[in-house]
């Protein structure tokens, strides 16, 4: 089929040359020479007479395979109205359909529309004239779909081998396909070639479109074992325009053979090789050979060797190590397809670090006497690599290697010694072993300094806690050669101390007497008396004391007087002094000894002689 550009020119100049010869074809036709649109959607041709002719019919064909014209469509002038006739869809849904302008159109456009579309128009008498619209239909391909080989590839392969097949079904135009690797496109020929090629398949479905497949071959290299590889599919859209459409990445397993061996040790260890005694320690051999070759360890006993475990993960366990299982460890690759010069086996040393329990010469608790010489304890330690040795008290350095002296002790050296041992070169490889000193001797006391409240000088029933300290061992203990109330909680006066308190008064004879504190234990005894000095009298609280009971008894003068008033409130002249009236008659006189309370007769009776008044000594004048 000739491209439409050149059949219009052709038209054009056979139009040309029958003008030229004197034919009566005079009318013109305007066609679009090239009509694109995506499938589906709607092709509208146009057919115009240049003319104007008063009447003319305009037909359409369509030029099939073989080359034969199927007429579709005629319009014609009726008036002022078009009269237009479909002959033929040749079977197509939607059918041809000619517009109010007799324009021929086609719905839904599909790849059985493509074609070219004849219009002839005659005109009489001007003739005959006709032009062809070429029309196409494009259509994007489904997604692009890659099928990697699930095989092993193997890079000793000579030739090159089949890495993958994509598809793009149901496109048109036919789309092309290309290959990449790392996103670099892969130019590889369509011609056997044992480096590489690819081989494409065009299928025509049956809806007229097109599926292409491409199959790449390549001779693979152990490079390619990280290769991200996929494929894209080109396609053409109307006005020039382009697509593409990738695949999803995929990779290769490939079989190559080992050149590099590693072995190590997976757990936690020194740059030496030390290991702990007790932990679980993973021994780890890797070979670059693809698929994982087999592994084989074994232990080195003089020259023979001493199978351990063989598997494909490269990993041997010793679980809980011990101190025996130090010496050379070794591990080979069972890869036949090495080459000779690759060195298949390694070996490594494995130390494994220990430390026994501490040893100390003395027991847990150790007795010594109080301003003893010449004590040393030692502390042993036994572990691989040497251990180095430290003696601590309250996380206090005292010494650095096995033997703690002991020298000029005092109740201050008593207390936890801790020696502790370790090994720098392997961490967290440690021990610690204590024990108690005690310190044995006659107490030592403390008294607490006691001053006078206010002043230079004690008053008289003035409160004073007395506070005295003593430590020795066996823990001493504290009495007093006074009693007096003990708080309960005594001030502590820190560690190895013991105290007591006494909370006693001042008097003038305490003071003379002073206040004393004794400490004893087996060993020994030691006393502090605590002295007052001048103790003063309370002669402010002496004079208020006097006052008060004064007061009182002449409250209590008071109360008795207005009781007796009470009492004889019924007789003429009671308690009135001022009236003169005969006295009453007097009973009969009672004898009173001399020592019948004369203090109540004295203080009754009208005056000191005991008379009444008008000197009777009578109680008519009482009030």
């Amino acid at each position: 089929m000739e491209p439409p550009d050149a059949r219009a020119g052709l038209l054009w100049l056979t139009l040309l040359l029958a003008g030229h010869s004197g034919a009566r074809a005079e009318v013109h036709v305007s066609v679009p020479p090239l009509v694109e649109v995506m499938q589906g959607e709607l092709i509208t041709l146009d057919c115009t007479p240049r003319e104007h002719p008063e009447h003319y019919v305009l037909k359409w064909f369509l030029v099939d395979a073989s080359g034969t014209r199927q007429y579709l469509a005629s319009v014609e002038p009726q008036g002022a109205e078009l009269l237009r006739t479909v002959h033929s869809s040749r079977g197509r849904s939607p059918p041809y359909k000619l517009d109010s302008k007799g324009r021929l159109e086609i719905a839904n456009a599909q790849v059985g529309d493509e074609g070219d579309y004849v219009c002839v128009v005659k005109a009489e008498p001007a003739g005959t004239s006709e032009a062809t619209s070429s029309v196409r239909v494009f259509k994007t391909p489904e997604a692009t779909d890659v099928s990697p080989n699930k095989g092993t590839l193997s890079v000793m392969e000579e030739f090159a081998q089949e890495i993958a097949t994509c598809s793009s079904p149901n496109g048109n135009p036919v789309p092309q396909i290309t290959w990449y690797r790392n996103g670099q496109r892969l130019d590889v020929p369509i011609e056997l070639n044992p480096k590489g090629y690819m081989t494409s398949r065009t299928v025509r479905e049956a809806s007229g479109l097109y599926s292409l497949t491409s199959t790449l071959y390549l001779k693979v290299y152990k490079e390619d074992r990280d290769a991200n590889f996929h494929c894209a599919s080109h396609y053409k859209l109307p006005s020039g325009q382009h697509g593409r459409l990738d695949s999803p990445n995929f990779q290769l397993t490939l079989h190559y053979p080992t050149e590099h061996v590693e072995f190590w040790v997976g757990s936690p260890s020194t740059t030496e090789g030390w290991v702990r005694e007790g932990d679980a320690v993973q021994l780890l051999c890797q070979g670059d050979g693809s698929p994982s070759p087999e592994y084989s360890f074994f232990r080195l006993q003089g020259t023979q060797e001493e199978q351990l475990n063989v598997n494909f993960r490269g990993n041997l366990t010793l679980e809980r190590v011990h101190r025996d299982q130090s010496g050379v460890y070794g591990c080979r690759v069972e890869d036949y397809d090495a080459g000779e010069e690759v060195q298949l086996v390694k070996s490594l040393e494995l130390r494994v670090a220990y430390l026994d329990p501490l040893e100390l010469s003395v027991p847990e608790e150790l007795y010594v006497f109080l301003n003893s010489t010449r004590t040393a304890v030692n502390c042993s330690a036994r572990g691989l690599p040497a251990p180095t040795v430290r003696w601590t008290k309250d996380s206090v350095t005292l010494a650095d290697g096995p033997m703690l002296p002991l020298s000029s002790v005092t109740f201050d050296s008593a207390g936890t010694y801790t020696c502790e041992a370790s090994t720098p070169t392997v961490p967290l490889l440690s021990r610690t072993q204590s024990f108690q000193l005690l310190v044995q001797g006659a107490p030592e006391l403390k008294p607490k300094e006691i001053k006078p409240v206010s002043g230079s000088s004690w008053m008289e029933g003035e409160e004073v806690v007395l506070v005295c300290s003593a430590r020795g061992y066996p823990e001493p203990k504290l009495t007093w050669s006074q009693r007096g109330d003990t708080p309960a909680e005594p001030p502590v006066e820190g560690k190895g101390w013991t105290s007591s308190s006494l909370k006693v008064k001042v008097t003038s004879a305490l003071s003379q007497e002073g206040v004393s504190c004794n400490a004893s234990n087996i060993h020994g005894k030691i006393g502090h008396v605590f002295h007052f000095g001048s103790v003063a009298p309370q002669t402010a609280q002496a004079g208020v004391a006097v006052m008060a009971v004064a007061v009182s008894v002449g409250l209590l003068l008071l109360v008795v007087a207005a009781f007796y008033c009470m009492r004889r409130k019924g007789r003429p002249g009671c308690c009135r002094r001022s009236e003169k009236a005969a006295p009453p008659s007097r009973e009969p006189e009672m004898s009173h000894s001399g020592s019948d309370r004369p203090e109540q007769t004295g203080l009754l009776m009208g005056g000191p002689s005991g008379g009444g008044r008008g000197g009777s000594g009578g109680f008519g004048d009482e009030c």
